[in-house]
Parts: structure tokens; C-alpha cells; sequence
């Protein structure tokens, strides 16, 4: 039995503290810390948690409340916050990314090394069953040896204007840069798949189209009073009270409000940041960006993240000396389709989901890293976790390296 302390009682936080509800015999929430009395409220009811407080810091001031530290707090706070659990003998389970920038990632390695505690960082897409297939035909040979990979991840529009242009995360200042917050999962992934970090990299993109000269003529600050908003496909409206007035209450309408109804739905709209025009938001994260990659043995990678487009699963072409594999990510499945340049012919394979249960965020993704994790927690079997400490780093550092490319409009190497 892993007890564990959640950090932070939104989304993440509640969605990784649901594996204990699901299997009573392997995980329990011993405590919560949150500064919205609301979140600390439900999610410590709804686990019986010991201990429910609104600063992270009375947890370190008390005895020891569990074995383990679910750090899915902002970004900007981890280090601070891993560090400190770490010093208290915690195991901790960290949000994606580690911190927002470089000093303080190396800082949570070093205090996990020093502590001797285990420590996973939340790249959940490195634990689902597709990605467990691809990593197992390349490294099988059956396409040779990998030269280039093409990674493509759609945001999508809304999703885009949802979190990256009036949420959490489209300020660096308060956040992170974009492919910090959003794509440190994909570079992170093309290292696991290729199996090494890139030796130098180019980056380019910006801020192409939310942003106050992209605006249609009659727009307002606020959707409810844009005389324009009908016509405009990122109308909050269109986005959020129309699909909860249809019936919706769960993410990313709880976001706005706990309790998603036509009316507190209107108020958040009314009063919130959610209800702004994105054209005239504070934000200035980028909307589009690729990543250019080459490797030490001589391979290349590409990847391409843009918001313009339907919200949907990755695509990823791999090419070999041998044959090549495209992997179709969709809703519930994903298609692996093998082309053999021996016989010239395709094999196509479906990977389903599953497993049966309510944590099917990133393709069952955070099921199926909780599930190795509480297990690697419990034995103190730090080879059981994919995404340790030094993995991680080497990832993130890519991605920092990746930044300042795109900043300076140079190659970066040597990182």
C-alpha cells in the first residue's frame, strides 16, 4: 500500500489521485494540499485524506503524512516544492515539466540524487501501449536503422485559445514557453523512440495569428459583447456555453466553474479570463513552431506543432534502412502501419487503449504510468520508471536548447 500527498487539486492532481480509487489495495490519498478551498474540499472528501490544507509547506511541517508526493501544482512552483518534499524523504511523482527553466530542473535532479528518493516526471505518452509497440519495432530491427523521423502534433484551435491564449498557460512570465508547456511531451518522446538525445538542433515560429492586428473589425473585448462573435470560430460562446447548455460538465468547462451550468457558465464568462476576446488577450506564447533535430550517430528528426487545426491525435512517420512505420494516433486506437521494403508490402496493426478505466487521458496514458509507478514507488524499483530524473533532464534540456535556437535564429549544440 503507496500512500500519497496530492499537490495541487485541479485536473492533473485529481486525475492521478483517481488510481487510488480505483485500485484501494495498491494506493491511498493521505493528503491534499490546495489553496482553492473548493478543489481541497472535494478531492479530500471523495478520498478520506488525513490531511487537507491550503499551503503546501504545512505538509512539510508535520510528521511524515505518506510515502509519496504527487507535485501537480503551476509550473512555476515545482522546484521549490520538490525539492523540499525530496529533503523529506518523499518519492515524488512530478506534473510535466519539471520546472520552467534549466537552473531549476538541474536543481529537483540534484535534490533527488542527494535525498536517494525516487522521482517520475509525468511524460505520459512514453507508457502507452502504442508507444510501448513503436519503441519495440524499432529497437526489433525490422525497418533497419532509424535515419529521420517526422513528429506532427495538433494542437487544435480551441484547445489552443483554451489554454495557450486565455489560460494558464499563454504568458512565459507566469508559465512557460510553448514548447516547454505543451511539447516537452513530444521531444521527450522522439528521444525514447530513437533512443538517444540530439546532438544539436534549429527552431523556428512565433506568434502568428492571436494577437491584437489579426482582429476582425467590430470584435470586443468580451464574446458576450462582440457584435462579430458569430462568425468567429474561436467565440467563447461556440466554445464553452453552447456545449454546456447541451449537457457538457466536464473538462475543460470546469476549468471556468466547478459546477458547470448555463448560468455560472455566463458569469465566468462575464468575469473571467476566459470569457476574452482572443485577439485581445495578454498572451504571447507562440501558435505554431518546428523543431529541426540530428542526433549523434548521423539521424534526423523533424517535429511541427501548430494550433490550426482540428484537435486530434499525433502522427508520426519512421524511416529505416529496411522499411518505415507511420503511426496514426486516433480517439481510441492507434494504427501501426509497417511498410517492408524486402517484399514491398504493408502490415497494419491497431493498438487499442484500454485498459477498463476512468483515467483514459493521453490514450490511457496516465493509467498506465501510475500503474508502473506506484509499483516502482512501492518496491523502491527505480528501473521500473521510464521517466526518471537524468532521462527527463536530457529531454527538457533539448527543449530549452530548441528555445533558444528559435530565439537567436541559430543551431544549438553542445547542450
Amino acid at each position: 500500500m503507496l500512500t500519497l500527498a496530492i499537490i495541487g487539486a485541479g485536473n492533473r492532481g485529481a486525475t492521478y489521485a483517481g488510481y487510488a480509487l480505483e485500485h484501494p489495495d495498491q494506493a491511498r490519498v493521505t493528503a491534499v494540499a490546495e489553496p482553492r478551498a473548493h478543489h481541497r474540499a472535494v478531492l479530500a472528501a471523495l478520498h478520506q485524506a488525513e490531511h487537507a490544507v491550503a499551503d503546501w509547506r504545512e505538509l512539510l511541517r508535520r510528521p511524515k503524512v505518506a510515502d509519496a508526493v504527487v507535485i501537480a501544482a503551476p509550473d512555476r512552483f515545482h522546484a521549490d516544492m520538490a525539492e523540499g518534499f525530496a529533503a523529506a524523504g518523499y518519492h515524488i511523482l512530478l506534473e510535466k515539466p519539471m520546472a520552467t527553466n534549466e537552473a531549476d530542473c538541474r536543481r529537483i535532479v540534484q535534490a533527488v540524487e542527494d535525498a536517494g528518493v525516487l522521482m517520475a516526471v509525468c511524460h505520459v505518452y512514453r507508457y502507452t501501449a502504442y508507444t510501448q509497440r513503436v519503441v519495440e519495432l524499432v529497437q526489433s530491427g525490422v525497418i533497419g536503422e532509424v535515419v529521420n523521423v517526422q513528429h506532427f502534433e495538433p494542437v487544435g484551435y480551441w484547445h489552443q485559445a483554451h489554454s495557450f491564449v486565455r489560460g494558464n498557460w499563454g504568458r512565459e512570465d507566469t508559465s512557460s514557453f510553448m514548447l516547454m508547456t505543451k511539447s516537452c511531451h513530444d521531444l521527450d518522446w522522439l528521444q525514447y523512440v530513437i533512443g538517444q538525445p540530439p546532438a544539436q538542433v534549429s527552431s523556428f515560429g512565433g506568434l502568428y495569428h492571436f494577437k491584437r492586428s489579426e482582429e476582425p473589425n467590430g470584435a470586443a473585448d468580451r464574446c458576450l459583447d462582440c457584435t462579430v462573435e458569430r462568425r468567429c470560430p474561436y467565440s467563447a460562446i461556440k466554445i464553452y456555453l453552447e456545449p454546456v447548455a447541451a449537457g457538457a460538465t466536464d473538462w475543460p468547462y470546469t476549468v471556468l466553474t466547478p459546477e458547470p451550468t448555463i448560468e455560472t457558465m455566463e458569469v465566468a464568462l462575464r468575469e473571467g479570463p476566459y470569457g476574452r476576446c482572443v485577439y485581445r488577450c495578454d498572451n504571447d506564447v507562440v501558435d505554431h513552431q518546428v523543431v529541426n533535430l540530428q542526433y549523434a550517430g548521423g539521424s534526423t528528426a523533424s517535429f511541427t506543432m501548430t494550433a490550426f487545426n482540428r484537435a486530434g491525435g499525433r502522427k508520426t512517420r519512421i524511416h529505416g534502412t529496411r522499411g518505415d512505420l507511420y503511426v496514426d494516433v486516433r480517439k481510441s486506437d492507434t494504427l501501426i502501419q509497417r511498410f517492408d521494403f524486402m517484399t514491398d508490402t504493408y502490415i497494419d496493426e491497431w493498438v487499442e487503449d484500454e485498459p477498463d478505466t476512468a483515467l483514459k487521458g493521453h490514450h490511457c496514458g496516465d493509467y498506465r504510468m501510475m500503474e508502473r509507478v506506484v509499483d516502482a514507488f512501492t518496491r523502491g524499483d527505480e528501473d521500473a520508471i521510464l521517466t526518471g530524473p537524468q532521462e527527463t533532464l536530457r529531454s527538457h534540456l533539448t527543449v530549452f536548447a530548441a528555445e533558444r535556437a528559435r530565439q537567436e535564429g541559430r543551431i544549438v549544440a553542445g547542450f
